[in-house]
């Protein structure tokens, strides 16, 4: 009897690969697989939007007051959100740096809103992200364009250059300021020329 025990057994391991290798070549297949993964990265973004964010932005650049009132007035519909880019010129920056830098102006505040009021970043995707570039004379200027900004509500950002290519460490090169209502966003830098 111990003799014919072993035989059933054996065969029945012989079988058990050969079975889980049926089952994995029919659950890999392309068309159970492709709409699996699909599925599976919608129900990700799904789970990774409706929970709020762990990480909190070191530094946030506008006050939640005078934001919501800003949302009353871009939530009728009528009213697109810009994004406004605040060059400075008494940097001397070849267009490529100026590139560079709205670069990172513009996803640098992609990521704080996207940490702290992704309903205003959606907002400003829905409007197409328009981004307009214009230049200020020097730091002190921009400051108080940062302040103004700030003080109506609207998001800012600053870049500081980590001084590896034209301009020394450290200094501010683009402010931007928005996304926000294009009449408050133009309340701050309306008069400014284009770049």
């Amino acid at each position: 009897m111990l003799g014919s025990s072993r035989i059933p057994s054996h065969s029945s391991k012989k079988q058990q690969p050969k079975q889980e290798r049926e089952w994995l070549a029919l659950s890999f297949k392309p068309e159970n697989f492709i709409p699996g993964l699909v599925i599976g990265f919608i129900f990700g973004f799904l789970l990774d939007l409706s929970k709020p964010s762990k990480n909190h932005v070191k530094k946030k650049n506008f006050s939640p007051g005078n934001l919501q009132q800003q949302y009353a007035v871009s939530n009728n519909g009528d009213q697109e959100l810009k994004l406004v880019l605040v060059v400075r010129q008494d940097l001397k920056m070849k267009s490529g740096k100026i590139a560079s830098q709205c670069a990172h102006a513009a996803t640098g505040m992609y990521a704080e809103l996207m940490q702290s009021h992704r309903s205003l970043l959606r907002q400003w995707e829905q409007c197409g992200q328009p981004k307009i570039v214009v230049t200020c004379k020097n730091q002190q200027e921009m400051n108080k364009l940062k302040d103004a900004a700030e003080s109506i509500g609207l998001p800012t950002f600053v870049v500081a250059d980590a001084g590896r290519t034209q301009v020394m460490a450290g200094s501010k090169t683009v402010l931007a300021v928005g996304p926000g209502s294009k009449v408050s966003v133009d309340s701050v830098t309306g008069k400014l020329p284009l770049l």
